[in-house]
């Protein structure tokens, strides 16, 4: 049996709580930024790249992140459409891992998303060219001001170059830190159409 690359089918709602009460734990914790991902893409040469995002939203359908839809990640994920991230959260000693097929979010979903960002958080969207070269920090704070007078009372709309992505899971893993290295690895995979639980060795 082999695991599916790619599939919609739910996770089972006991690992959706299990990640829920660790992400909560996480937070309850005080730890920065609880919600804090890497996200690993390839390129379409085939390099593989990571660089950290926030999650926005988890259910039995997966994860939600958002991003300018003309950076690298973007441009990786429109290429080879399947990724991984890995949540840390040190000071608990634990760790999960998912992995799956990624698609990008309608419009209408991206809008409403937007409308939840804080209004400084719209205007750094509108003023940041991610991922491009910039000829200064001054240009780039000058960006911020001119868009911050350009959309002055009134609703900032959502950048035609701004979106989210879902990220379908086809694998997660639950890392918990043991002494004397000997790590608890708890892992379900889709395997033909079904989620499977499996132990593996640290």
């Amino acid at each position: 049996m082999s695991q599916d690359p790619r599939s919609d089918v739910p996770v089972p709602e006991a690992v959706v709580a299990r990640f829920q009460a660790l992400l909560d734990q996480a937070r309850q914790a005080e730890i920065p930024e609880p919600s804090a991902m890497s996200l690993a893409t390839v390129s379409p040469a085939g390099a593989p790249s990571v660089r950290t995002v926030l999650l926005k939203s988890w259910s039995a359908c997966g994860i939600d992140f958002y991003t300018n839809l003309n950076s690298c990640k973007a441009r990786h994920l429109e290429a080879h459409p399947q990724a991984a991230v890995c949540f840390y959260w040190g000071p608990l000693w634990r760790q999960v891992l998912m992995e799956g097929g990624v698609e990008r979010q309608s419009d209408r979903e991206s809008d409403a998303y937007w409308e939840t960002r804080p209004r400084d958080h719209q205007l750094g969207a509108w003023s940041s060219s991610q991922s491009q070269p910039l000829s200064s920090r001054d240009f780039l704070e000058s960006e911020y001001r001119r868009y911050e007078l350009f959309f002055e009372g009134r609703p900032i709309p959502r950048p035609p170059y701004w979106g989210g992505f879902h990220l379908h899971p086809t694998l997660i893993e639950f890392w918990s830190g043991q002494a004397g290295r000997l790590h608890e690895r708890d892992r379900y995979t889709v395997v033909e159409g079904r989620w499977t639980h499996q132990l593996y060795f640290p």
